[in-house]
């Protein structure tokens, strides 16, 4: 079975760009104990797009839905102490779902 792969496409306001990577900086760890977790990253727009990517890849979609409604799903309802939680720094929002069907990485030395 692949594994599938969630983009998040955010889009980011300029001067929204550093509260952006702050707030995913502070929550390092927060998915990598989840079962059926293997990979983030956090893509900065360089060039063509203020959109930011959020790309995770699971061992199966059963993996990232458990994921949603559980940790996920904790970690942005924030706390109600001192007025609930920040303001979100993306004005937008778009989940790709993909599957993997080829990969491959560096060949090895040797």
């Amino acid at each position: 079975m692949p594994s599938v792969v969630k983009i998040n496409a955010l889009t980011v306001p300029a001067e929204q760009r550093e509260v952006l990577e702050k707030r995913f900086a502070s929550r390092a760890g927060a998915v990598e104990g989840s079962d059926g977790f293997e990979w983030f990253e956090l893509l900065r727009p360089v060039e063509g797009t203020d959109q930011y990517l959020v790309y995770t890849r699971w061992r199966d979609e059963e993996s990232f839905t458990a994921w949603m409604e559980g940790p996920m799903k904790q970690a942005h309802q924030g706390s109600a102490e001192g007025g609930g939680r920040p303001r979100p720094a993306a004005s937008g929002s778009t989940v790709w779902s993909f599957e993997v069907v080829q990969q491959t990485g560096p060949k090895a030395d040797g």
